[in-house]
């Protein structure tokens, strides 16, 4: 079983080369709900999952920001909240120098302006000038949280980026990455064919696969590319 350590390149995966991997082969792997956004667009992150439920006040946030390997995602459940930020700039600066890569938001974030000066990348619901003001209530640290349902546990592991987040399990993941980097690697070189004027249809050889669709027209172009050793997820 895969550990929180993931291969040195993975920071350079899109989650897209990582959703890709996980269709081709068969490979669970969640989504978090579209209506997160970036901070900081053009700014990806990827690591552990730091998870934890908000119950109100920052003390379960400073553990488990204090608890947390180098390198994590604070991964913060605060229910989806619509009527109260859940973190601020004391918070995620405080992340930040603790040598954490991001930070995923079930709910509201603010000093939106301060965040965009501390630089630590964000995905949230959006921005909303109040603090809890709720009692905040007694109890231990909740290490899980839920985006909208998907389950983030501290063996998980968090990619994000301007596609959106992504929660990888433990199981598989040195397959799954070592598959997204080869997709990468290959759509990779076809984009630097396509700008030196090389078309994708010349490279695949479209016009065969057009041809032999033609005498068998349950050929899919995904077959085809696997037959002939082409790639491009479709």
């Amino acid at each position: 079983m895969d550990t929180t350590t993931a291969p040195p390149d993975t920071a350079a995966l899109p989650s897209a080369a990582v959703a890709d991997a996980a269709v081709r082969l068969g490979i669970p792997v969640a989504v978090a709900p579209v209506g997160l956004r970036a901070l900081l667009p053009g700014r990806p992150f990827q690591g552990p999952a730091a998870p934890v439920t908000h119950l109100g006040s920052v003390d379960v946030l400073l553990e488990t920001i204090d608890d947390a390997p180098d390198g994590a995602v604070l991964v913060v459940d605060n229910g989806g909240r619509h009527d109260e930020a859940c973190v601020g700039d004391l918070m995620l600066l405080e992340a930040k120098l603790a040598g954490m890569a991001g930070a995923v938001i079930w709910g509201l974030h603010r000093d939106t302006a301060q965040l965009r000066e501390i630089g630590l990348p964000v995905f949230s619901l959006g921005a909303h000038p109040f603090g809890p003001r709720r009692v905040p209530p007694a109890g231990t640290a909740m290490r899980s949280a839920f985006l909208d349902g998907v389950a983030v546990r501290p063996d998980d592991w968090i990619v994000a980026d301007d596609d959106g987040v992504l929660v990888v399990g433990d199981g598989h993941r040195d397959e799954l990455f070592a598959e997204a980097r080869r997709i990468q690697s290959v759509e990779g070189a076809q984009a630097a064919r396509m700008r030196a004027g090389r078309s994708l249809r010349e490279q695949l050889d479209f016009s065969r696969y057009r041809e032999r669709q033609a005498a068998d027209p349950t050929l899919t172009l995904r077959r085809y590319l696997a037959e002939t050793g082409g790639a491009i997820e479709t």
